[in-house]
């Protein structure tokens, strides 16, 4: 491998774990109180369970973004394609931010709902260049699917409403304090 290629690797890696991680900020601190006082539907995977399953997530996003990188940057499509992939990534942090930062299930499942769109034209515009950069997508997009239906019963089961959440069940939240 070339020693530029290494470097775009890298940093392809890199970038979706520091958006991941920049994410986290907003969902680690709420995961004991505010996200477990919530009534959540019973197909709702452990809280363990969502950091592996997003860092893996986030190494197959760098590497497929690599793919798309190492042709180049200077023809247009790769560029496009490329914009894309940073706008969904904003997006995805972005889904954190209002989920866990606001505090706004319903606010959260209209946002999922763009980067779901997002991550589709991503995988469209990955597999116009490279089959395998496509490829690599497809998890991340089912897996956000499942995220989207459980936003979306979650947000239902705290009332439907389009305003954060908060306080849903005091007594669970002292017990967790």
């Amino acid at each position: 491998m070339k020693k530029n290629n290494a470097i775009k690797l890298i940093i392809a890696l890199i970038v979706p774990q520091l958006f991941g991680i920049m994410g986290s900020l907003f969902t680690s601190p709420k995961i004991d109180g505010w996200y477990s006082a919530l009534a959540r539907p019973s197909f709702n995977p452990p809280s363990w369970l969502f950091a592996p399953v997003w860092t893996t997530l986030f190494l197959l996003m760098g590497i497929s973004a690599y793919l798309i990188w190492k042709r180049g940057l200077n023809k247009r499509e790769n560029k496009s394609a490329m914009l894309i992939f940073m706008f969904q990534l904003c997006l995805n942090l972005f889904w954190s931010f209002i989920f866990f930062g606001l505090q706004s299930p319903g606010v959260a499942f209209t946002e999922i709902i763009s980067l779901w769109f997002a991550i589709l034209a991503t995988i469209i515009a990955f597999f116009q260049i490279s089959k395998t950069a496509g490829y690599l997508m497809i998890p991340y997009i089912l897996w956000v699917s499942f995220a989207a239906f459980l936003n979306y019963n979650i947000w239902q089961a705290n009332g439907g409403e389009m305003k954060p959440v908060v306080n849903i069940n005091p007594t669970v939240q002292s017990q967790n304090q």
